[in-house]
């Protein structure tokens, strides 16, 4: 067999290369599209959940998280063969939101929470999605201390701690974490400022008792 190409037979072999390149950028980038139309519907839905939540919803609430499961699934047949595109952030910020909805559902009604395997996510998303959940647990105890309702505001800064220690042992580069180290520093103000907060409330509560009691006897 010749080593030898002639001119036009070079010619040739750049035009097909042209051609092979061409059509698996094309179907690179048709990938890429659906992935982002289907990670705006996660973000939107996911959010929907949320404001169900902390409405009471909760019922309301899981169909939502089961369209949006219904829409991870569809992603994920996408860009089983494009994993650069799933790799390129804004498919595991939609992740992320997801698990967030389901973590603040969770936490909220006090159900099993979902795990990484059982959501279809990596770890990286699933542990940033967790501490976004924080947030949404300060804002639960916050309105319950408008209410004046206690009842559960102890076992939410609980979970918010458990979830801290967990965020916390994740020693490792935020290439591999994506950015975990900065939420877990949210998460750790997130965590003092409500606890706080719920300190001033308690001794309030308690301060308003006495002074009823006291009353109450004179």
């Amino acid at each position: 067999m010749s080593l030898n190409e002639t001119a036009e037979e070079q010619r040739r072999k750049l035009q097909q290369i042209a051609e092979d390149a061409r059509e698996d950028f094309s179907r690179t980038h048709e990938a890429r599209e659906q992935a982002l139309k289907l990670s705006r519907e996660i973000i939107r839905n996911s959010a929907n959940s949320i404001r169900a939540t902390h409405r009471g919803e909760f019922e309301r609430a899981r169909e939502m998280i089961g369209a949006i499961t219904e829409l991870t699934d569809e992603l994920a047949e996408a860009l089983k063969d494009h994993s650069g595109v799933y790799f390129a952030g804004f498919v595991e910020d939609a992740l992320k939101e997801y698990v967030e909805a389901n973590a603040t559902l969770a936490f909220s009604e006090g159900s099993r929470l979902p795990e990484a395997k059982d959501l279809g996510v990596g770890p990286a998303p699933y542990l940033n999605g967790l501490a976004e959940a924080v947030g949404e647990l300060r804002r639960f105890v916050l309105d319950s201390l408008r209410r004046d309702d206690f009842s559960r505001c102890e076992e939410l800064l609980d979970l918010m701690d458990e979830v801290y220690t967990v965020l916390v042992s994740m020693d490792f580069p935020d290439a591999i974490t994506r950015g975990l180290r900065r939420n877990t520093d949210m998460v750790r103000g997130v965590l003092e400022r409500t606890r706080g907060d719920l300190t001033m409330a308690l001794r309030q509560k308690r301060l308003e008792e006495k002074i009823a009691l006291l009353e109450s006897r004179g």
